[in-house]
């Protein structure tokens, strides 16, 4: 057969790795004896997608494979599904957990992968495989049409009980600030106003992202100066991390909370770059997690749903929540890491490790918190639209006392079940990328919320 490639990647990651393990994928396909037709190159851009995709419909290819060598969001990919009728398969590569930073992040790129085509009805077939593992026979299944994803709905409605009752009722008339859009191809950030307010009477309103810019530029350099103060009491090396920068990170959180005195807001949804860093200048990681810890929930990427799932296993918990990417399963370990770039709420902490203060790992600027999450039980919830259908995702884990898998803040969890045949299920579900985590097991609360709320409930 001749397969057609693209290999996508995103130059903010660490493109030299990431090329050295395009160069190991790309030796595995030769040696499946298929052609190979497309670029043997990263393809950073849409513009340069584009081209690559015309190159490879000209070129009559039998199979299209999309090599997800880093993280992007889904928009090629799905102008790519949308371009040919042809089979269509994802290899996503795993990194080594070492401790520093996260330099691919190819799994988040699948998992956006698969929610955006779920919601298409695009059949596709993926692995997620290290290109230096034994992985032809691999290789040749997923070429024979096999390793298909396949379509994990949700159960039936669950009861309603008391306290189910209570905390639907608790969440009924909340309101989030969605502060600027989601970024281009986050279908897993999307979201519909009316929706949410007929799901869980819960309101949204819409700010542009100058407002917040705005309120913290104007935030007197006392408050400033107060949190800078507060933060030097939490996390050490605050003052090896440029002072300007960090400065105006802070000021962000202090214009979070006007912003939240003014319009009456219980949890934000952000679009968190690039334009915090490219027109502001600084990080709001780590105002985020602050936020957090005081029990205003904050979602990256401006996603709404996610702050809605905040809200929900908040109030179950009764303690603060994290949003949370899962970047990693690793079958044969059996344990899969979750990670955020520095927004985990600080009581999340491992007493063994100190917290500490950084940059953002691919733009390099200030506040961001770091930390591994201390060892313990946990629930992990999502509010889904997979395969545009409401429903409950819901899981146990336990934490465990690992090294720091990547930094920022982060942990290793163990599931009840196998972790291949969790990662199975987070790819047939079509689950968006973001969870909220909390410490303790509230899946009994959380199933009767879903009874209260008439939502179907899918268990990992």
């Amino acid at each position: 057969m001749k397969i057609g490639i693209l290999a996508l990647g995103r130059p903010t990651f660490d493109v030299a790795f990431a090329e050295e393990k395009l160069g190991r994928m790309l030796a595995a396909l030769d040696r499946s004896g298929h052609e190979i037709a497309g670029p043997r190159e990263l393809l950073f851009d849409a513009p340069t997608t584009r081209a690559a995709v015309d190159g490879l419909l000209r070129a009559s290819i039998d199979q299209l494979m999309i090599l997800q060598v880093t993280f992007s969001d889904a928009a090629m990919t799905i102008a790519a599904a949308e371009a040919f009728e042809q089979p269509l398969s994802i290899w996503a590569v795993p990194e080594p957990r070492l401790g520093g930073r996260l330099r691919l992040n190819a799994f988040c790129g699948l998992n956006l992968a698969s929610h955006a085509l779920g919601l298409r009805h695009r059949t596709f077939s993926w692995l997620y495989a290290d290109p230096d593992s034994e992985i032809d026979a691999d290789i040749a299944e997923l070429l024979a049409g096999g390793r298909r994803a396949g379509r994990l709905d949700a159960g039936p409605v669950g009861k309603c009980t008391a306290e189910g009752a209570r905390i639907a009722d608790a969440v009924k008339g909340r309101r989030i600030a969605r502060i600027g859009e989601r970024p281009a191809g986050f279908d897993t950030c999307d979201y519909n106003a009316k929706d949410i307010s007929a799901l869980a009477g819960v309101t949204v309103d819409e700010l542009a992202l100058g407002t917040l810019f705005d309120a913290a530029r104007a935030v007197p350099d006392a408050e400033a100066a107060r949190l800078r103060d507060l933060v030097e009491t939490q996390v050490q090396g605050l003052d090896a991390v440029d002072q300007k920068q960090l400065d105006r990170s802070l000021r962000l959180k202090a214009g979070l909370e006007e912003l939240r005195a003014g319009g009456g807001y219980d949890a934000f949804a952000i679009r968190c770059w690039p334009e915090t860093f490219t027109e502001y200048g600084g990080a709001v990681c780590g105002p985020a997690a602050m936020m957090g810890e005081a029990r205003v929930p904050c979602a990256c990427e401006a996603d709404v749903y996610g702050a809605l799932t905040q809200l929900i296993l908040q109030e179950a918990a009764q303690a603060p929540v994290f949003l949370t990417d899962l970047v990693d399963m690793d079958a044969g370990d059996g344990t899969g890491v979750v990670w955020h770039c520095g927004q985990a709420p600080l009581s999340m902490r491992d007493e063994t490790a100190a917290a500490t203060a950084t940059v953002h790992t691919n733009r390099k600027q200030p506040l961001l918190y770091q930390f591994p999450l201390r060892p313990g039980t946990v629930t992990l919830l999502r509010i889904s639209k997979a395969f545009g259908r409401a429903k409950m995702v819901l899981a146990r884990a336990r934490m465990l006392r690992r090294p720091m898998a990547f930094t920022g803040t982060s942990g290793v969890l163990g599931f009840d079940r196998p972790a291949g045949a969790v990662l199975n299920d987070i790819i047939d579900s079509g689950l968006e990328h973001h969870v909220a985590l909390a410490y303790g097991d509230h899946r009994d609360a959380l199933r009767a919320v879903a009874g209260s709320l008439k939502l179907p409930v899918l268990e990992l």
